[in-house]
This record gives structure tokens, C-alpha cells and sequence, in this order.
């Protein structure tokens, strides 16, 4: 991690306006221009697959195909993929939730209404540029996957892969055949809902990288059973004949949670991985590294050492610890990616072996300062930082900092205020502040936060099925606040380089001092 920089967290879908959600359009650039006026240098997001089951997006239903509810309408008019008329009489959505059903159905029908009006133009120069987009190499294998899996999944009513007819089910290669062909004019269409997210994401990325401003990813370790990737590549997963999951992800009983958590997507057949030298992975990280600059890679213990749950268990506390591929896929990262910055998600319970994996590929780990204050000499503490750190206010799966402190037990709050020597009338700020002010690389602030907002802007409560990722802004924050977290930036000596020397040739200069005579004559 070079130098001293800033950011701030907020995934696309909670932008304001758009279409029933935030999308890649304005919105988006108008929060890269935020971010510039702000000082900041880096945009974090979460995993930007289709979601499933939940609308999380640690649950998407590919690995390596985008969101079709971040597309923007706005920018398909403006690029003549749409015409102007679908969108008269649609009301912008201006409150502050989603609603994933509602807009599912509404982006549908608008990318559906520009695959017909591409189409019905003679020779649309789009066409050319989704088929250049299908015979890539880079995606042309996961998107052909992709494509089937939801035309068929459109077909059956979006029940899961497991339910289909055995045929499809194990992938006959005659069942498929006879899909592809029947299946051909939808699967073309996915292709096109693919082509339009990636033409946005890429213009969205070279806006930010003209306004300085690094996008950061986020890749969870695993994927759900209900997806593109486990029903194509079914031996690299642990499930039964059925393509049912015999082994779940999960983690162990702690403090927190009795019973540990069961998570429920299938584990890895790590040995089937390594006999392809995890080529897997490593097309899934060169695919995230096509859409972001930094990738944080989510639960990083479980490549040390994974908790694996039986699937007729009723708890993860009937579960086992088993030997993740550590070194081996790491150094396969190295030979195949290249230099890349990945950051490890190494919260929660951390032994030996995951720190040792952690530093011999010297990738930075996470602080986060709601985890700080539960004991005294906390790892999480300011002075207990490192340069190669990432340290938060809090993460996606916190409180908002005030929501956070509204809870905080008293002898916690007792701590906070006399290790930071406030009272706690400004929480957000000063936790803001004490991000910043951090000996850590790179420091990381949820977009709550800077607005000052209680429990009712969190974005996601672990452990709790609905409600949540649901949340969006009404609004930008305001010039107020980007300068504010401009001057603490620079106090922090988190500005870049070059938004520090606009910042010095940007000030009046200093009057010429008086000579001598010129004071006498004056007096």
C-alpha cells in the first residue's frame, strides 16, 4: 500500500434518484464529483452481481456477470439504446428504500423495450459492439454459462437449477443443445443486458479515474447454490448426485452467536481446484479486477482454514474446521494476476495461520473503530494500526457510527470518550476524524457517516434475514460536508499529491513583505 489516501463506502444501489434505484447513471457521477471536491480517492462498493434469493449482494448468481438493476435508463436515452418515450410517465423514485420486486420488474421491461429498439434500427452500431462483447475471450466462457442459466431459469419460473428436469439438471449435453437452440433469442437478450452493464461500468470507471478517484471491489469467498457458477461447474462444489450441497458454509460458536452462524452456500472442492490450478479463481479475479482497481477479498480466514457444516445439520455448531488452499492459491494469484491490490477481510476471529497467510503476500487487513472501543488496548484502537491497514469508521455490516454509539454499553462509551476526549455530541465526525488521523494506508468512511445519520440508514444487520441492503440516500451530501472532509483529509495528509499542490496553487498568494524604506515612507 503506497502513500496516505481516503475514501468513502456506499454501494451504487444506495445513489439517489434513478429509477426505483441507484443505478451507474448521474447519480454515480455526481457522487465521483462529490468525491473529487471532498479529497477523496477512493469509491468502496460491495460485490456487483445479480442478486438472489434476499437482494444481497453476497449472494449474486453469478460470480462474474453484473447487476442488470444497475444499469441506468437515463444513459441508454442519452446513448440512443433507448428510446426517450419508455420513460415518459415513469415517476423517479425519490425515498429513501427500495423496492427490489417493483424495480426488477420496471428495469426489465426498460432493457427489454432497448433490445427491441436496437434491433428494429438498421444496422445499430450497438449490435456490432455486443458482438465484439460476446467473442471476447476474457468473458465469452462464464457469459455462454450465464446466459442459459437465466433463460432457463426465465423458463421455470425462477425456481433453482436443483428443480429443473434431471436432464438440464446435470447438464445432458443433449438436453442443452436442444436449450441453446429453443432458448437462442433469450439468451441473446442476456447477452445484451450484460453488454449495456459492462459499456456503463467502463465509462463509469474512466470518469473516476479522471477525477483521481480509485474504485474499490469487494469478492466474497463463496457463491450460493442457486447460481450460473455451481450449476456449470458442479464437480468443483461439494454436492450430492442431485447438485444438492452435502458440505455449507458457515463459522463456529463465539461470544456472539451460540450456535455459530450457518451461512448456507456449498464449500469448495478445493482438491478438484487445485488439479486445475485454481483456474477458477483466477478467472473470477481477473473479471473483478476488469471492473475495480483494489478487490477486498471477503472472510480471507476461510482460505487459511474453513468451517464446514454438514448439510443435514441444524446448526453451524455441528460443523468442523477443515485446511483452506492457503499458500497454493496465493501463489497462483501472484503467477496469474500479476501485481494487484487485494485487501484481506480479516475481521472476527483470527488465528495464527490466517495472519501468516495474510503477511507473506503482504496484503493489508482491516481495522474497523466500532470494534474498538468492547476492551482496553483493543487491536482495533488507532494506536495499534499499522501502515499496511485499511481502517474504518465502520463497514456495511455495521450500525451507522451514531445508531452504533446509541447502543454502545456504558463502560464502552466511558472508553471511547476518554481514549478520543470527546463526549460523543459529534460521534460520526469523530470517528471520521480518528479514521483519518490513523497511522493506517488507507482510510475508509461509510457515506452515513459523513451525513450524520442514525440507525435508520444502516445498510445490513448479519444474522437478520429481511430488511436489509434496502436503504438508499435522498440526496448528495452537500459542499459543507465535502469540506469538511477535504480539511480533515489534508490535515491527515491523506490528500493526493496532486489535489495538494491544486489545493497550495489554489490559495491567494502571500503579500510581498515590506522592504525597509517602504515602511518608513509609509509612516
Amino acid at each position: 500500500m503506497q502513500g496516505r489516501s481516503a475514501g468513502v463506502l456506499l454501494h451504487p444501489t444506495a445513489l439517489p434518484d434513478g429509477y426505483g434505484i441507484g443505478d451507474l447513471g448521474p447519480a454515480s457521477r455526481a457522487l465521483l464529483d462529490w468525491l473529487e471536491s471532498a479529497g477523496q480517492s477512493v469509491w468502496q462498493i460491495l460485490p456487483l452481481g445479480p442478486p438472489g434469493l434476499g437482494d444481497t449482494p453476497y449472494g449474486a448468481m453469478s460470480a462474474f456477470a453484473g447487476n442488470p438493476l444497475l444499469i441506468s435508463p437515463e444513459d441508454l436515452v442519452a446513448d440512443n439504446l433507448l428510446p426517450a418515450s419508455a420513460l415518459e410517465g415513469l415517476a423517479r423514485e425519490t425515498g429513501d428504500r427500495v423496492d427490489f420486486h417493483a424495480t426488477r420488474m420496471l428495469k426489465d421491461a426498460l432493457l427489454r423495450e432497448s433490445w427491441r429498439h436496437a434491433r428494429g434500427e438498421d444496422g445499430h452500431p450497438a449490435l456490432a459492439e455486443l458482438e465484439a462483447f460476446s467473442s471476447d475471450p476474457s468473458r465469452r466462457s462464464w457469459l455462454a454459462d450465464w446466459t442459459l442459466y437465466a433463460a432457463l431459469k426465465g423458463r421455470f419460473d425462477q425456481t433453482s437449477w436443483t428443480d429443473w428436469p434431471v436432464e438440464l439438471r446435470l447438464r445432458e449435453p443433449a438436453a442443452l443443445a436442444d436449450a441453446e437452440r429453443e432458448l437462442a433469442d433469450e439468451m441473446r437478450y442476456q447477452s445484451w443486458v450484460q453488454y449495456l452493464f459492462h459499456r456503463q461500468w467502463s465509462r463509469l470507471r474512466s470518469e473516476a479515474a479522471a477525477r483521481g478517484v480509485r474504485l474499490f471491489g469487494d469478492v466474497p469467498i463463496y457463491v450460493i447454490n442457486d447460481s450460473a457458477d455451481v450449476w456449470a461447474r458442479q464437480e468443483l462444489f461439494a454436492l450430492d448426485g442431485d447438485g444438492r450441497a452435502t458440505e455449507l458454509s458457515g463459522c463456529p460458536p463465539d461470544a456472539f452467536t451460540e450456535d455459530g452462524q450457518l451461512w448456507g452456500q456449498p464449500l469448495y472442492r478445493w482438491d478438484r481446484m487445485r488439479e486445475e490450478g485454481y483456474a477458477w479463481w483466477l478467472a473470477r479475479m481477473r473479471a473483478a479486477f476488469e471492473l475495480v482497481d483494489i478487490v477486498r477479498l471477503d472472510h480471507f480466514r476461510g482460505f487459511a482454514g474453513y468451517w464446514s457444516v454438514p448439510a443435514s445439520a441444524e446448526t453451524a455448531r455441528e460443523g468442523e474446521w477443515k485446511t483452506g488452499p492457503g499458500v497454493e492459491l496465493f501463489e497462483a494469484f501472484a503467477a496469474g494476476l500479476g501485481e494487484v491490490e487485494i485487501v484481506a477481510e480479516d475481521l472476527g476471529v483470527i488465528t495464527p495461520d490466517v495472519v501468516e497467510l495474510r503477511k507473506r503476500f503482504d496484503l493489508p487487513g482491516m481495522k474497523v473503530l466500532h470494534f474498538a472501543f468492547w476492551e482496553v488496548d483493543s487491536p482495533h484502537l488507532p494506536h495499534r494500526h499499522n501502515q499496511h491497514t485499511v481502517a474504518y469508521s465502520g463497514t456495511h455490516d455495521n450500525d451507522t457510527s451514531r445508531g452504533w454509539y446509541a447502543e454502545l454499553d456504558a463502560e464502552s462509551r466511558e472508553r471511547l470518550h476518554d481514549y478520543l476526549g470527546i463526549d460523543g455530541s459529534d460521534i460520526a465526525w469523530d470517528l471520521i476524524r480518528a479514521a483519518l488521523e490513523s497511522v493506517a494506508g488507507m482510510a475508509i468512511v461509510p457515506l452515513q457517516d459523513v451525513l450524520d445519520l442514525g440507525a435508520e440508514a444502516r445498510f445490513n444487520t448479519p444474522g437478520r434475514a429481511d430488511g436489509n441492503w434496502a436503504w438508499k440516500l435522498r440526496q448528495l451530501p452537500g459542499d459543507q460536508g465535502a469540506a469538511r472532509l477535504r480539511r480533515l483529509t489534508e490535515l491527515s495528509g491523506r490528500l493526493s499529491p496532486e489535489r495538494t499542490a491544486e489545493a497550495i496553487d489554489s490559495k491567494d498568494p502571500a503579500p510581498e513583505p515590506l522592504s525597509v524604506s517602504a515602511a518608513e515612507s509609509s509612516g
